[in-house]
């Protein structure tokens, strides 16, 4: 496996990786220091890499040209890191996320097959032209293209076309609902396999208590990637602070002073600088979002109705999307006053509709197969 250290990337596939050690195959997984932590207890050997992505900081622009250079200039100085460390020993098939362009470059140079795990929705029939034409137009999209297509002219790949190499994987496991995914009647089923969430049991992340009282339970969460965002958890303080009979796990992230929050946190909000996110969706009544693919997934997979705030990248074509399955609100940052945040929650944890509507997805998302069907396509592969 190749990742890139975005725990949004790394956490998705990490049950696949135990599955296929537990099999008995021999699994190494080249990623940077960042994520080793997260990859340590699949048992998988663990091949260190230098990433240029900006994890550590958190800095990310949000100019999609200059996030896209972001993964390019990543893959550069990754594929000599990996051609040290898999030349003289190469893998029969390499796994890669969607963001390590490297992995495809070596695989193909080596002549080795290789399957993409995509933690976000993949391709459809039309995307180029529907997408594409939005990206081409921003400024820099052509120096960007002609230096993808440079590199790959000159690293070893087979597939020159920078759209192909990019977007077009030859075959893809995509680690998210099937629910999730655009036009996905338009997705090559002969090339890309939904297996759903694959959480596990996620025993090292710890567990968490439902506290003695708490009629319901609400979580507000924006990943790991969008969480400086003080003046919004301000106001999920104002909304639901002592909200009768809801117990509010507010999760800041690390990034965020607690004190920011304010002198008097009600009693029924328990902040924290990161939880163990399904444990608690396990329990939960509602979910506050930022609607990132991950914590989409799973609130879907808990059966648990959803209020997504987008913060950037596909979580807006998210929320839209939670919103269209019927279990979910969209309020955008600037529209998610207290008030507005507080309706929603009442709307939605009274509408029999989004009950049954989440009750209907729950059984869906966790008929798709997760890790072990995951590990058979991998196996079918590998035969």
């Amino acid at each position: 496996m190749v990742g890139t250290p975005m725990v949004s990337h790394v956490l998705p596939g990490l049950e696949i990786i135990r599955e296929l050690v537990a099999r008995g195959h021999r699994v190494t997984y080249a990623n940077s220091d960042h994520a080793a932590g997260l990859i340590a207890p699949t048992g998988a050997e663990f091949v260190r890499c230098t990433s240029t992505l900006p994890v550590v900081d958190n800095n990310w622009p949000q100019d999609p040209v200059a996030a896209a250079s972001l993964f390019l200039d990543d893959a550069i100085a990754m594929l000599p890191q990996l051609h040290a460390a898999y030349d003289d020993d190469p893998a029969d098939l390499y796994l890669y996320d969607i963001g390590a362009y490297a992995a495809r470059a070596l695989a193909e140079a080596q002549g080795r097959d290789l399957i993409q795990l995509s933690p976000t929705f993949v391709g459809w029939e039309g995307a180029q032209e529907e997408l594409g034409a939005a990206f081409t137009e921003q400024p820099g999209a052509d120096a960007y293209q002609a230096r993808f297509a440079a590199w790959l002219a000159r690293c070893g790949a087979l597939t020159t076309d920078v759209a192909e190499f990019s977007g077009r994987p030859p075959r893809a496991l995509a680690v998210i609902p099937r629910a999730m995914q655009p036009h996905a009647d338009r997705v090559d089923a002969e090339a890309v396999s939904f297996v759903g969430p694959c959480p596990g049991d996620r025993a090292e992340q710890g567990g968490w208590t439902r506290p003695a009282g708490a009629g319901k339970v609400l979580l507000v969460s924006l990943g790991s990637a969008y969480t400086r965002q003080p003046e919004f958890y301000r106001r999920c303080v104002a909304a639901f602070g002592e909200l009768p009979g809801w117990h509010v796990v507010l999760q800041i992230g690390k990034y965020t002073d607690p004190a920011e929050l304010g002198p008097d946190v009600p009693s029924n909000i328990e902040v924290r600088s990161w939880v163990p996110q399904l444990a608690i969706l396990e329990q939960a009544d509602a979910f506050v979002t930022h609607a990132g693919m991950g914590g989409s997934a799973e609130g879907l997979y808990s059966g648990v109705p959803m209020i997504a705030v987008p913060q950037g990248a596909e979580q807006f074509l998210n929320a839209d999307r939670l919103v269209e399955l019927g279990v979910a609100r969209r309020l955008d940052t600037a529209d998610a006053t207290a008030q507005a945040l507080r309706g929603a929650l009442a709307e939605l944890t009274t509408d029999p509709q989004v009950a049954a509507r989440s009750a209907a997805l729950r059984a869906e998302v966790r008929a798709e197969g997760g890790a072990r069907r995951a590990a058979d396509l991998i196996e079918e592969r590998l035969g």
